[in-house]
C-alpha cells in the first residue's frame, strides 16, 4: 500500500492519531492536543492562516469529545475551507489502553488501516500537483531552536520584538514564546521563507 500524498493540511487530536496518518499518508498534520485547543490561541491562529492558504481537512473521533473539538475547529474558519471527514463508531479500545474511553468507543489511532485509507484516497494527489509539493517542502521543514537563536528571536534583548515582526509576516499572532512560534513556523512556511523572513541568505545550522 503506497502513502497517500494529501495536499491538504489534516487536523487531527492527538499525536497518537498523528502516528497513525504518518503511515497512511505524506503531508501536513496537525494536532489540537485535545481539548488544549481550546485555551492555545497559537493553535487557533495557526489553523485560521493555514485555512488562508488551503482547505484543512479535519478527522476526529466520533464521541462527545471528538464532536467537541470539530466544532470548535469548524468554528474558527470558514466552512468552506473544512473537509469534513468521519470515522464510524465503533465499540471497543485502542491496543496500547489498559480500559476503553469513556464511552467505548475506538479513536482515529485505533482504525483499521484500510478505512482510514479509504477515507483519505479521495483527496490524494496522485499527481504530486504544486499545492501538494509545497506542502510537502513545509512538513519536511528543518527548522530548529537554534535557528531563533542564530537570528536574534530567542536569547536576546529584543527577542520578543523580533518573533512579533517575524509572526506578523506570516501572519501568526504577536507575543507567542519562542517555542511556539517555531512551531506555528514549521508549519505554515518553508525553510527557504523563513531564511528570507529574517533575512538569512542560509542556513548555518547542521542537518
Amino acid at each position: 500500500m503506497d502513502k497517500l500524498k494529501i495536499p491538504y493540511p489534516i487536523i487531527v487530536e492527538g499525536k497518537y492519531d498523528k502516528q497513525k496518518l504518518s503511515l497512511i499518508c505524506e503531508g501536513l498534520i496537525i494536532k489540537t492536543d485535545g481539548f488544549g485547543v481550546f485555551k492555545a490561541s497559537e493553535k487557533a491562529a495557526l489553523i485560521r492562516t493555514l485555512a488562508n492558504k488551503t482547505p484543512l481537512i479535519v478527522l476526529t473521533d466520533s464521541d462527545g469529545g471528538g464532536r467537541v473539538i470539530r466544532s470548535h475547529v469548524s468554528s474558527l474558519v470558514p466552512r468552506d475551507k473544512l473537509i469534513q471527514l468521519y470515522i464510524p463508531r465503533i465499540e471497543g479500545k485502542e491496543k496500547r489502553k489498559s480500559e476503553p474511553s469513556k464511552e467505548g468507543l475506538i479513536g482515529v489511532e485505533g482504525m483499521e488501516t484500510e478505512l482510514l485509507y479509504g477515507l483519505l484516497r479521495p483527496f490524494s494527489d496522485k499527481n504530486g500537483g504544486e499545492a501538494a509539493q509545497r506542502l510537502k517542502k513545509i512538513a519536511s521543514n528543518p527548522l530548529k531552536k537554534v535557528d531563533l537563536y542564530i537570528d536574534g528571536l530567542t536569547g536576546g534583548e529584543n527577542s520578543a520584538l523580533k518573533r512579533d515582526e517575524v509572526a506578523k509576516k506570516f501572519g501568526l499572532p504577536e507575543g507567542m514564546s519562542a517555542g511556539a512560534l517555531l512551531e506555528a513556523l514549521r508549519a505554515v512556511a518553508s525553510y527557504e521563507e523563513y531564511l528570507a523572513a529574517v533575512g538569512r541568505e542560509e542556513s548555518t545550522t547542521e542537518d
